[in-house]
C-alpha cells in the first residue's frame, strides 16, 4: 500500500506542484479544497493520512490552529511548508506538535527526503511493531508500553524518546543525540524539555511496576 499523504495548502499553483510531486514518487495524495476546519479535520478522519503537509497562511484558519486541532487526536507526522520564516514561526510548530518545518522555496529533494524520513519513523514495519526489553513491551501501534500485564499510554513525544532508547538499550544514548530524534529540528525550545519528559515517562513506568527503568548517566545522557 502506497504512504498516503495530505496536502493542506490554498495556493492553486502550489498545490499542484506539490501533489504531482508526491504522486509521481510513488505517494497517495490529496489535498483540500475546503479550508474550514471541520471539512479538514473530517476529512483527515476519513482519509487517514500517514503525513500531513500543512501551510501556515490559509483562507479560513491558520496552520497552527489546525495543527492544535489534529493533534486532539492524532499522531500523523505533521510538515510545515510555508513562506513564514520567522524563528517565533518555527518555534511555535514545535511546540503545537509539528515534526518539521520547511520554508518556500523549498528544494524539493530536500523535501522529499524530510518525508520519507519521518514516514520510517512512524509507520515501522510489521516486525518493528512492539520492542522489547527487560520484561517491558513498548507497542509502537498502540502508543502504549506494557509491564506484567500493566498498560501505560504515551504522548506521541513521550513513544519517540522511549523508541529511541529501546533500540539503542544498553548503551547510553546523549542527550543532543535525543533531542535531535524527538524534534529533528535546528532549533528546540530548551534543554529542559527533555527531562520534563523523561521525568514524565518515569512516573508512567513507576505506576506499571516499571522503576529505575530509565537510568541518567551523569553528564552524558540516559540509558535503559
Amino acid at each position: 500500500m502506497k504512504p498516503k499523504i495530505f496536502v493542506i495548502e490554498d495556493d492553486p499553483t502550489i498545490r499542484a506542484e506539490l501533489l504531482t510531486l508526491l504522486q509521481g514518487n510513488a505517494y497517495d495524495a490529496a489535498a483540500a479544497t475546503d479550508f474550514t476546519s471541520a471539512a479538514i479535520v473530517q476529512t483527515v478522519k476519513t482519509f487517514q493520512p500517514h503525513l500531513i503537509l500543512l501551510d501556515i497562511k490559509l483562507p479560513q484558519t491558520t496552520g497552527f490552529a489546525l495543527c492544535s486541532q489534529l493533534r486532539a487526536f492524532s499522531n500523523v507526522p505533521i510538515v510545515f511548508v510555508t513562506s513564514c520564516t520567522s524563528d517565533l514561526d518555527e518555534l511555535n510548530s514545535i511546540l503545537l506538535g509539528g515534526d518539521a518545518f520547511i520554508t518556500k522555496p523549498y528544494h524539493t529533494a530536500i523535501l522529499l527526503a524530510k518525508i520519507a524520513s519521518l514516514l520510517k519513523r512512524a509507520c515501522p514495519t510489521e516486525a518493528q511493531a512492539s520492542l522489547t526489553w527487560r520484561g517491558a513491551a513498548l507497542h509502537l501501534d498502540s502508543s502504549r508500553i506494557e509491564y506484567a500485564g500493566q498498560y501505560a499510554d504515551l504522548t506521541k513525544t513521550e513513544l519517540k524518546l522511549l523508541c529511541h532508547l529501546f533500540r539503542h538499550a544498553g548503551t547510553i544514548c546523549a542527550r543532543a543525540e535525543l533531542i535531535e530524534s524527538l524534534w529533528d529540528q535546528q532549533v528546540y525550545i530548551d534543554d529542559n524539555a527533555l527531562s520534563v519528559n523523561v521525568n514524565r515517562i518515569r512516573e508512567k513506568l513507576t505506576a506499571i511496576g516499571l522503576t529505575d527503568f530509565i537510568r541518567t548517566k551523569h553528564r552524558q545522557g540516559y540509558t535503559l
